[in-house]
């Protein structure tokens, strides 16, 4: 492979790794809002 091929790879590959861990991060938090949301529906149900 050419330098440049394997510069733009290596940049893409790093673009994408930044991406997939944004995506991570935002799964967990919608996950962290609604088991909040669930435990304060379960509290006022309960009372």
């Amino acid at each position: 492979m050419s330098k440049k091929n394997n510069a733009k790879r290596v940049a893409y590959q790093k673009k994408q790794e930044q991406k997939g861990k944004n995506v991570v991060n935002w799964i967990f938090g919608l996950l962290i809002a609604a088991a909040v949301v669930f435990i304060i529906s379960i509290y006022y149900m309960m009372n």
